[in-house]
């Protein structure tokens, strides 16, 4: 087995939506990145490349390459898995916090493992999200960001 944790964060802006773990959240907000900014899929994908040690999301993704402008997080997340099966693991589980003071996802949480584990081809069992506020601390407490951890645990597939 391998453990891998990933972290990232994204400055909130002004906007219609944030993407979350695949999800469309209608807010007044948007997240500044270079893809589509889905925080959460970001971290999901560090912890899997880290896992196998096989570096971060910027390695496999510049932002300085045009060709990620604005990238699906999902097809980036699917390409990251595709790597975990090469390397001859599967995802065991992971676990997911968001720390986002707004919007209030506790409605999205079922989407969001749902939408995680039908991109992986895994059972949604094996994906767990939680989101949490930082009581206004922080970046993330005056609504500047949002950050999230992911650990996830892959498998050797036949392990004998």
């Amino acid at each position: 087995m391998r453990i891998g944790h990933g972290y990232d964060v994204h400055r909130l802006i002004e906007g219609e939506a944030i993407t979350l773990c695949g999800v469309k959240i209608p807010c007044q907000w948007g997240l500044l990145a270079h893809s589509d900014g889905d925080v959460a899929l970001h971290a999901l994908c560090d912890a899997m490349l880290g896992a196998l040690a096989l570096g971060d999301i910027g390695k496999h993704f510049p932002d300085n390459d045009p060709q990620y402008a604005g990238a699906d997080s999902l097809k980036l997340l699917q390409r990251v898995y595709a790597l975990v099966l090469e390397q001859g693991y599967r995802l065991g589980n992971a676990d997911l916090t968001i720390a986002a003071q707004q919007p209030k996802l506790a409605p999205h949480i079922v989407a969001m493992r749902e939408t995680i584990a039908t991109a992986l081809a895994v059972s949604s069992g094996s994906v767990s999200v939680k989101a949490t506020t930082t009581e206004k601390l922080g970046f993330v407490g005056r609504s500047e960001g949002v950050a999230v951890d992911a650990v996830v645990l892959l498998e050797r597939i036949n392990a004998a």
